[in-house]
């Protein structure tokens, strides 16, 4: 075998067609082996001999894409010191574009034996990891571009590759849970219909099936467990784990892409898969274990601010190096528009304190790829003082949990103040003003991953928890849920017809909102989980969407007959999956919120005329149900929760493309949260006729211009907890 000096960068494994060129950092290595395997298994090793700035590398000729290595690394082993060095372990390249294989959790990959973790473990580790492998890089991306939606007209959709695939009839069964399945015209059909204007896809970044989880029969389904950061998670692959994984993760982009949607990755960079000092030996742990990782004063322990074990240090330049050669390889090479930072605070904090000034914001900032990308952070984690909600830099936009507490508590029927409600329906102010941020830093949600589903969340009042193993002691216990009535499936009619009420309170509060709204896979269509709300580890049927038999949903039939029907009816419709008129609710609300403008400003409310109007109202108002102005004792009344909010499409402040006026027509949203019905009366001197467009106690919304028509003056019943929104034509 021919062996050459190569380059140091890239780092990694880069094919050119001729050979592969081989790059891997380590500081405190003595020295390091390439490890090329066969396909009987065999190992050939190379000593990487070449080394500039820490760097070792060598260029083989005649490597070819599919070819599975790793390394081996010979170095000072003391864990008192925090070195880790183990050559019978077999490594991971940190810059490998595609994983192979899987974890059979055997004591060889670990770096101690069982049961005397100070002694150390010599096994090969070899036959028990993965490989990492050589790809091909080249694909034909065709006329392929980004869409580059405005962040004012995005609709979010967090999806899960396997969950929102596994189970539509549509699709293939040999490529369901794929991300050929993501890719197919059903899904894509589905999410164009629903108005998504971008799918916010949970971890696909190689994972790691945990120890734990394995022992428990269980899996890790949400893949917050990274071992790759460059490298697509290969059993969501149905061409095989050996570069096929990142040719189809391109044509899933290059189909999303032609139907304007966007892709957006949920990243893990905050930690490994190698967890703790009981973790296993798989990658940045061998390779130089000081340079990536958080230490403790012990220097045997980690710093954990993620409950994951471990943190990555983010003052290491290394560190900092590999995530954004990360970031740029997933938006330059797999052309993703943006990405959501999982537990972003441990990014911030480059000693102990999370710091907005810290290096890694410096580097996306200046970064002329990455920061061109849409950037949005969860914006806690589980160290001291990890909740940061409203404190990212200004290129950032936000998770903001907040929003999710204060509608959630609003419709529920608990002491949200409509101080609170109005700052988080007009974009939150108070949070992202005050260092110029606008409207759309508010990434805008009432339910996600993590937590109820929305039909779970009107349907339970307490977690059930108990396929996870951890005997229900998982998971959040304090929800902001309200099971209507009752706790779990029901029969009772009118429970059911609560549960869907509320459930198109919150839809539509959330399109109502300003900012940029975030719907959770599976809730246009009622699916539930069964009251798990913290289906981490649940592969399975209870987290996967549940299609009908056509793949969307059929209407269901009238709610006609004696109780005994009218129950079963109802039952009908909390089967997952089939709640046609939740579905055609939601899309109504979506293109209602993409027809207007007012609903979607680039600027926040200021509560003035603006210059240029034909009414001189001010650009917001807001109201009693009474109809009249509200005080400052309203505001600031716990019990109070009801309200009339006035959006004046003949004020919006910021201009169109080319610098001209924007003008839309004129809404009143009417809020009743209340638990019996109020009389709101249509509010005089900001419109004289109005037509009904939204009404939540309805299963549906009218067809346009068929709503009622209101005047000035008139009287409204609305039901118990329901909203209701007028329009008034420009």
């Amino acid at each position: 075998m021919q062996v050459w000096p190569g380059q140091p960068y890239p780092l990694g494994a880069t094919y050119d067609g001729a050979g592969t060129n081989f790059a891997v950092f380590s500081e405190s290595a003595d020295r390091i082996e390439l490890c090329l395997f066969g396909e009987d298994g065999s190992e050939t090793a190379v000593e990487l001999r070449e080394t500039d700035a820490f760097v070792r590398h060598a260029y083989i000729p005649g490597v070819q894409p599919g070819q599975r290595y790793g390394f081996r690394v010979h170095g000072p082993y003391n864990p008192g010191l925090g070195q880790r060095h183990n050559s019978a372990k077999l490594l991971l390249d940190p810059y490998a574009k595609a994983m192979s294989g899987t974890i059979d959790w055997d004591e060889a990959v670990y770096g101690y034996h069982f049961g005397a973790p100070e002694r150390r473990n010599d096994l090969d580790s070899a036959p028990h990891t993965m490989h990492s492998v050589v790809i091909n890089p080249y694909f034909d991306w065709g006329t392929d571009r980004p869409p580059r939606t405005d962040y004012h007209r995005t609709v979010l959709y967090e999806a899960h590759v396997k969950g929102l695939t596994q189970l539509h009839p549509g699709i293939p069964e040999e490529i369901r849970g794929t991300y050929a399945g993501l890719a197919h015209p059903a899904v894509i059909e589905h999410l164009a219909k629903l108005g998504v204007t971008a799918i916010e896809l949970m971890p696909v970044h190689q994972f790691v099936r945990d120890h734990r989880l394995r022992d428990l029969g269980l899996a890790n389904y949400w893949g917050y467990n990274t071992i790759g950061f460059f490298a697509p998670h290969s059993s969501y692959s149905s061409g095989g784990d050996r570069g096929q994984q990142v040719q189809e993760f391109k044509s899933m982009v290059k189909a999303l892409h032609a139907a304007g949607i966007e892709v957006i990755l949920d990243v893990v960079y905050n930690h490994t898969a190698e967890g703790n000092h009981l973790g296993p030996t798989l990658s940045l742990r061998g390779l130089d274990n000081v340079s990536y990782y958080r230490l403790a004063q012990d220097q045997r322990f980690y710093e954990d601010t993620t409950g994951t074990g471990n943190s990555l240090l983010m003052r290491s330049p290394h560190v900092l190096q590999m995530i954004m050669d990360s970031l740029r390889y997933w938006v330059t090479e797999m052309h993703v528009d943006g990405f959501r930072f999982d537990l972003a605070a441990t990014l911030a904090r480059q000693f102990h304190e999370v710091d907005r000034l810290s290096s890694f914001f410096d580097l996306v900032q200046q970064d002329p790829v990455v920061s061109q990308a849409k950037l949005i952070a969860e914006p806690w984690d589980l160290g001291e003082g990890g909740y940061q909600v409203g404190n990212f830099p200004p290129l950032w936009t936000e998770w903001n949990g907040m929003y999710r507490d204060t509608v959630r508590d609003l419709w529920r029927g608990e002491n949200a103040t409509l101080a609170e409600f109005g700052s988080r329906l007009t974009g939150s102010s108070d949070l992202y003003q005050d260092d110029g941020r606008r409207p759309i830093a508010s990434i805008n949600f009432v339910t996600c991953h993590d937590g109820f589903t929305l039909r779970d969340l009107v349907s339970y009042n307490e977690k059930r928890n108990d396929a996870n193993g951890e005997d229900n002691r998982d998971g959040e216990s304090f929800n902001r849920s309200w099971n209507c009535g009752a706790e779990g499936p029901s029969t009772d009619p009118a429970v059911e017809e609560l549960r869907a009420r509320q459930q198109r309170n919150f839809i539509a509060t959330l399109m109502l909102s300003q900012g940029v709204p975030m719907l959770s896979h599976g809730d246009e269509l009622g699916r539930t989980q069964h009251g798990n709300n913290n289906a981490y580890c649940q592969d399975n049927e209870l987290s996967w969407v549940h299609w009908p038999a056509e793949g969307r949903p059929e209407p269901d039939g009238p709610d006609t007959g004696p109780d005994a029907e009218a129950g079963a009816d109802a039952a009908a419709r909390a089967r997952p999956g089939s709640d046609a008129r939740l579905l055609e609710f939601t899309q109504g609300m979506i293109w209602l919120r993409r027809d207007h403008p007012v609903f979607r400003r680039r600027r926040f409310f200021h509560g003035r005329p603006v210059s240029g109007t034909h009414d001189d109202l001010t650009d917001i108002a807001w109201f009693t149900p009474a109809g009249e102005e509200m005080t400052k004792r309203d505001w600031g009344a716990s019990y109070a929760k009801s309200l009339t909010v006035f959006l004046n499409g003949d004020a919006i402040s910021e201009p169109d493309r080319r610098g001209g006026k924007i003008t839309d027509d004129s809404f009143l949203l009417m809020f009743n949260a209340h638990f019996e019905p109020l009389e709101f009366t249509v509010p005089a001197g900001h419109g004289k006729e109005w037509h009904v467009v939204v009404d939540t106690a309805q299963p549906v919304l009218p067809a346009p211009g068929t709503g009622a028509r209101v005047k000035a003056g008139d009287a409204l019943w609305l039901t118990d907890r329901s909203l209701m929104v007028l329009q008034r034509r420009a």
